[in-house]
């Protein structure tokens, strides 16, 4: 198969980051990448180019980084309390996921978008009691959630068959 690389100019994470010199098939490159702007020829010129688009890189994912931080700081000060439906037998009916737990982050700092799966949860908690996450903003940067997890007794509606 034909080859050739390419130096891209924005972050695609399938193939690499910005300033990434990339091996990828000649009609990719020619019909999408470099016809989108996401990509240059290896040429002497563009590799000229290649030490501004380094710099460029390293500027974003300072910010990003630091960003980040910033956000883990504001995440380990939160306590977040979660009420869980149980039975009479203290069986719990659903469970707390990720999806849960993002939504209510969300809902808690008003301005923060959270990734997908930033929130690393292997299953959902299920038991009450006080539980600690872990949430995955960056690389580089992970925060501890607190969360307190409270039963909520559901009562059965009552059956009255005398009447």
């Amino acid at each position: 198969m034909a080859h050739t690389e390419v130096i891209l100019t924005t972050n695609l994470p399938p193939l690499g980051a910005e300033a990434d010199i990339v091996r990828v098939r000649r009609g990719y490159a020619r019909n999408f990448l470099i016809p989108q702007g996401k990509a240059l020829e290896v040429s002497k010129g563009t590799l000229r180019a290649l030490n501004h688009l380094k710099a460029r890189r390293s500027e974003r994912e300072a910010r990003e980084q630091t960003a980040a931080a910033e956000l883990a700081a504001r995440i380990n000060k939160l306590k977040l309390t979660l009420t869980l439906e149980t039975g009479e037998t203290g069986k719990a009916f659903g469970s707390i996921t990720a999806k849960d737990l993002t939504e209510r982050i969300e809902a808690e700092l008003k301005d923060v978008t959270l990734p997908k799966h930033a929130v690393v949860l292997d299953k959902g908690i299920k038991e009450s009691g006080e539980h600690e996450v872990a949430v995955r903003l960056h690389a580089d940067v992970t925060a501890k959630l607190k969360i307190k997890v409270t039963a909520a007794n559901a009562e059965p509606e009552a059956q009255t068959s005398e009447e």
